[in-house]
């Protein structure tokens, strides 16, 4: 069976508090995009082993067990009986982007492993699964705009209409780590919840809606900043980096036909 794990990208995020257990709360906008990985499963009835994996498109690097598509599987072989499967993943969404494709591979194998072996599991305990597997994992099982509060768990779909706006996606050859941004954080409350914002005309976006680390990012690597202030002068109507970086997506009018040197790029229309 072949599933097509998609990424996402984070419309504004807000850091509100520190948790006692050294996680973070943050408020954030969810929203799919088309760009994806391929997952295929299989079922390997002649396999001594519990799986067998492979992977292509951009090297993955570490042991297999440490995959999220093998942590899912492993998750679900604690509740169920699943026969040795062959798992090949063709890696097409970039790493350290912030666009949640590690999470999107873990949620889509839940998700087919659910399907091919009838566990009938339903969507409300696969979103339990996905959690175990990481904070974003569970955004993946809904695949639909959502707002999300806590450390990202906690999510509400609802109905986010940018029909008729291209989006532009860059990733410059830069990595930031989770800790590195989170360093630069002071969490704080937010006057105006962005659920509230994000109704409002994209057009407004840009003087309302943040992504707090952008503050402890930029500084520190200024080509993503560049990439951000480059689609505003081509005409952007909202432009941000998304999660902790280090993309950087662009909504626009038009679709936008500059090129940037170097760097990961995808254009979609929404």
């Amino acid at each position: 069976m072949i599933c097509f794990p998609n990424a996402k990208i984070n419309i504004g995020l807000y850091v509100t508090e520190k948790r006692s257990d050294g996680y973070h709360n943050i408020e954030t906008i969810f929203y799919p995009l088309q760009l994806h990985d391929v997952l295929e499963i299989l079922e390997e009835k002649e396999s001594k082993e519990p799986y067998i994996w492979s992977s292509s498109g951009i090297p993955i690097d570490g042991e297999a067990e440490d995959n999220l598509c093998i942590k899912a599987l492993n998750l679900l072989k604690k509740d169920f009986t699943i026969p040795p499967v062959k798992i090949h993943l063709h890696k097409v969404i970039p790493f350290g982007a912030g666009l949640g494709g590690g999470s999107a591979d873990a949620a889509f194998a839940l998700r087919t492993l659910n399907d091919m072996f009838k566990l009938n599991i339903s969507d409300k305990q696969l979103i339990i699964y996905a959690a175990q597997l990481g904070a974003d994992c569970a955004f993946f099982i809904h695949n639909k705009p959502c707002f999300a509060e806590g450390i990202g768990e906690i999510l509400t779909p609802f109905e986010l209409n940018l029909k008729g706006y291209y989006l532009l996606l860059v990733k410059p050859d830069v990595h930031v780590s989770t800790p590195e941004a989170y360093r630069g954080i002071v969490p704080k409350a937010v006057d105006k919840t962005l659920f509230s914002k994000i109704k409002q005309e994209v057009k407004t976006w840009k003087n309302d809606i943040v992504n707090d680390f952008e503050n402890s990012v930029f500084p520190n690597h200024p080509a993503i900043k560049n990439i951000k202030c480059k689609m505003y002068a081509q005409g952007a109507e909202y432009a941000a980096m998304t999660g902790s970086g280090a993309a950087v997506f662009g909504i626009f009018k038009e679709k936008p036909s500059f090129e940037f040197d170097d760097c990961f790029t995808w254009v979609e229309k929404l």
